[in-house]
């Protein structure tokens, strides 16, 4: 038997590691392991408030308190900083959204011969966790989880189906994926599930995208003010908390700014935040989320110039970039790499960056830095609360 040890920090992926590199499942900040195992909790631990935690693969740190979820998020952060030897001018303090703040969700369904199942999936298998409950996500989408086994049971197919659910500003947006209406009463059936619980849209996907089969008026979602029509499967910040703390670093840095490009842009989540005094051009390569926000650009008083373009096979070149005050990008997990290029050789001398993988953040950050940028400022945000995903906010200057 190994010496025991003291657990000093959260890995990646949630498991407690100790100062001599032991790993331990479930492990905390303070606690005693030995072979990989707890001998003598520390004082971090809370009891789990989800009686689905460990089985459910949608949390890996329901039992870590405040204190430790917060240091875990920071550290994922400020690690992927230092392991690209980055100087940080400003750790700013953490932001972690609260229970049932989720506002949307994709679960995954399956007809059983006695009805169905609906939920996460277990971690590391494809079996699904039949949600009774669920801390996370928000109250309104976590009450249509029982209609919604009942529906499957009545009309799903053999195999499993996803169910994503978004709220949007008329009700929850509510899409099946794999999922075919064989004939009219399960196309009326479909129509009176929407109905009956209000939904804002239904949309199902038989193997050929998603068909509208119910949407009484446009969905959409407030952006700053600016209603925009959601497609379906359309990207938002998971939670309205984060996203406001996002959009609040953002203004706060680009103060007194001039002419501004939002990069991999979206529904135009920071464009239209960031729009008034000022022109922002925003670039989006989804087609879908582009035209959505081209149509709702003329609400925000034109000074919001959509485009569509692939940022990563096309980015916006440097002597394009070289006529913004600043530049913000919110690019997907596997990050920015060419479109930083661009930025590192232009006159560019602010960019706000937003990230939801810190480890793609910390490479191109690197790649700033040797162009001469200054990480200022960074705020490490746990928006996916008691998951091990991690998301940030930073600035550069030069």
């Amino acid at each position: 038997m190994s010496d025991p040890d003291r657990i000093v920090r959260i890995a990646a992926k949630g498991d407690g590691v100790s100062a001599g590199g032991q790993h331990a499942s479930g492990a905390l900040p303070g606690d005693t392991v030995a072979d990989g195992t707890i001998v003598e909790r520390g004082p971090h631990h809370v009891e789990p408030p989800c009686r689905h935690f460990g089985s459910c693969g949608g949390c890996q740190l329901q039992h870590a308190d405040e204190h430790a979820l917060s240091s875990f998020v920071r550290d994922r952060v400020v690690h992927a900083a230092s392991g690209q030897g980055l100087a940080i001018g400003e750790v700013l303090p953490t932001h972690l959204s609260p229970a049932h703040a989720r506002r949307r969700a994709t679960l995954h369904a399956l007809r059983t011969h006695d009805g169905a199942v609906i939920g996460f999936r277990e971690a590391g298998s494809h079996r699904i966790v039949d949600l009774g409950q669920c801390p996370v996500i928000a109250p309104e989408l976590a009450a249509l989880i029982a209609p919604l086994r009942a529906f499957v049971a009545a009309h799903g197919p053999k195999g499993a189906v996803d169910v994503q659910l978004t709220v949007a500003d008329q009700g929850i947006d509510a899409g099946l994926a794999r999922f075919p209406l064989d004939d009219l009463a399960a196309i009326e059936a479909a129509t009176e599930f929407a109905r009956e619980h209000g939904l804002a849209r239904l949309t199902v996907d038989q193997g050929y995208g998603a068909e509208v089969q119910w949407e009484p008026e446009p969905a959409t979602v407030t952006l700053s003010g600016v209603p925009v029509a959601i497609p379906p499967g359309g990207f938002l910040q998971a939670t309205r908390d984060a996203e406001d703390r996002m959009i609040a670093d953002a203004v706060a840095w680009t103060h007194g700014k001039g002419m501004l490009a939002d990069l991999f842009s979206g529904l135009g989540t920071f464009a239209f935040a960031l729009r008034k005094g000022r022109k922002v051009l925003a670039a989006e390569a989804d087609q879908a989320a582009h035209l959505a926000c081209k149509a709702a650009a003329p609400r925000a008083g034109a000074t919001v110039f959509p485009i569509h373009r692939d940022l990563f096979r096309n980015p916006v070149q440097a002597d394009e970039l070289s006529r913004f005050e600043a530049v913000l990008l919110d690019p997907p997990r596997a990050g920015a790499k060419s479109q930083i290029a661009e930025i590192a050789a232009s006159n560019v001398a602010c960019v706000v960056y937003v990230s939801c993988n810190p480890s793609s953040w910390a490479r191109d950050a690197a790649r700033l830095v040797e162009a001469g940028f200054r990480l200022e400022q960074l705020r490490p945000i746990g928006q996916f609360r008691w998951s091990t995903h991690v998301e940030l906010t930073s600035v550069f200057t030069r």
